[in-house]
């Protein structure tokens, strides 16, 4: 299939991240980690809002009861609709002079899942994090660098998961409880044959796509076999994230990100940290709402 890839917001954000689609709303939320900032994005009327935060924001999740749940440097918060803190629920488990939040989202259960990574690199440092109905914050897994990619599968029976600089995309079973089990390997990438594995999101029938980071591309993938059966080709060479959003979630859209490039890569590539939307064939699933008790 040929996909048209379009800039559908200039947002020239330095880390974009975390696409998240609001069904009620019909609206786009993503972060600009590093600005840091909450985003979000009308597509049928352009507008386009900021919400600016205090500190390094990762991830985040829309709240049943109004706003957001967020995963900050310091810890996890309670965010209202203009982006203020409202409540801090938990601190980060890390160290968070060495490492911060990143990618995360809710589950069909109304849980929320955030994970870290260690900003040294020297070691893997990142945590994988879960928060129930009650704000009550576990550690789920740790051996992570840059903790990445997390969705679920439509049956809700397994969890994907990547570490982007280790290059790895693992599984894990998952219950009713958000207890998981044991990690699997679905598949290992190198840098140089096609970028590294950021940002994911799981369709209606269960195929992983995933941002392949330094890549320029977004992948379509076989949870269980590992194998790439589909790609949409970027004019950006670093991915970072993508969510399915439009009316009838067959709209694809994908951050991306501009940081610690020279002058001469951004000149190569000026669309660095904008917003991109392609049509799909086959939609995604409505992104779950957090649960407190």
């Amino acid at each position: 299939m040929r996909y048209q890839v379009k800039n559908v917001l200039a947002a020239q954000a330095e880390l974009g991240e975390c696409p998240v689609w609001s069904v009620r709303e019909q609206a786009l939320y993503f972060v600009d980690i590093l600005a840091p900032a909450l985003h979000r994005f009308d597509p049928q009327s352009g507008e386009h809002k900021i919400m600016p935060v205090p500190e390094h924001i990762g991830c985040f999740g829309l709240n049943e009861q109004g706003g957001f749940v967020a995963a900050l440097r310091s810890g996890v918060c309670l965010l209202d609709e203009e982006g203020i803190i409202t409540r801090r629920v938990a601190a980060n488990p890390g160290e968070a002079a060495f490492s911060r939040f990143n990618d995360g989202r809710v589950d069909r259960h109304g849980r929320f899942w955030c994970g870290s990574l260690w900003e040294p690199q020297d070691r893997n440092g990142g945590k994988l994090c879960r928060l129930d109905e009650h704000l009550r914050l576990t550690v789920e897994a740790e051996d992570i660098k840059i903790s990445n990619g997390l969705a679920f599968s439509p049956d809700d029976k397994w969890m994907y998961h990547t570490d982007t600089p280790n290059g790895v995309l693992y599984r894990y079973p998952v219950d009713d409880k958000g207890d998981i089990g044991p990690r699997e390997v679905i598949r290992h990438f190198v840098q140089e044959q096609g970028g590294l594995p950021d940002g994911a999101a799981v369709d209606c029938e269960g195929f992983y796509w995933s941002a392949m980071f330094d890549g320029s591309r977004v992948i379509r993938l076989n949870p269980v076999t590992g194998e790439i059966v589909d790609e949409i080709p970027l004019p950006v060479r670093w991915p970072t994230m993508v969510a399915f959003g439009g009316p009838d979630l067959k709209t694809l859209y994908i951050t991306s990100s501009r940081e610690d490039r020279s002058a001469e890569e951004l000149a190569a590539y000026p669309q660095s940290g904008d917003v991109f939307a392609v049509e799909v064939a086959v939609a995604g699933l409505p992104e779950p709402l957090f649960r407190q008790a």
